[in-house]
């Protein structure tokens, strides 16, 4: 979809036609659950799913606040990011406290957004826990690294974009996205070396 089509697609989600709803959803839908997939090595398909409802009631609630700085999917993929790190985190929290699960399905918040009952609290694998947690401090590099990089860097990594799209995404020509990705790669290691100190950091996906 080109910039003019997704600012008239925009519009008329403002306006409070349903049909455009459902167009903006079976447009990006897919692409945010592939995303939000690619965030943690434990999301189950449900968790994804429970994960994209969330992300894409936030956006029921909040395209008003859309500046148009970047593209809609650029803005999905960082509220995606966010619900994701929260989902992930009451996760964890549910495993620290013994199983006691105490949020329900129609539990909200004092905004009226719906709490998530957390995934099963059963222990994952020695090897699910450390690729989780290598992927935890990941995030974590790139949210250090921020602003450019950070946009960049998941759109090709876990938004799994080409070049071409990415180009689209975040209108740029394609040998300024290669040079971008080339430098913020080397900032992103740089980092990951840091904070995995004498562990390896060859957890980046190799796509050239």
């Amino acid at each position: 979809m080109d910039v003019a089509s997704e600012l008239e697609l925009i519009q008329r989600c403002q306006a409070g036609e349903p049909d455009a709803w459902d167009e903006l959803f079976a447009e990006h839908y897919a692409a945010v659950g592939r995303y939000v997939f690619q965030l943690s090595s434990t999301f189950t398909r449900e968790d994804c799913d429970e994960v994209c409802q969330e992300v894409f009631l936030s956006v029921v609630k909040n395209l008003d606040r859309f500046g148009g700085k970047s593209r809609l999917q650029t803005w999905l993929f960082r509220i995606a990011a966010n619900k994701a790190r929260d989902y992930r985190a009451k996760q964890v929290a549910a495993k620290r406290g013994g199983g006691q699960v105490p949020l329900s399905l129609q539990a909200e918040d004092e905004e009226g957004n719906r709490l998530i009952d957390p995934a099963s609290t059963l222990p994952s694998p020695d090897g699910e826990m450390m690729r989780d947690e290598k992927w935890r401090l990941v995030g974590e590099a790139l949210h250090e690294l921020g602003g450019p990089c950070q946009e960049i860097l998941e759109l090709r990594y876990f938004g799994d974009l080409n070049y071409q799209e990415i180009s689209a995404e975040l209108d740029l020509n394609e040998k300024t996205v290669s040079s971008r990705l080339s430098k913020c790669r080397g900032k992103l290691e740089t980092a990951l070396r840091r904070i995995f100190s004498r562990e390896e950091t060859g957890v980046l996906p190799s796509k050239g």
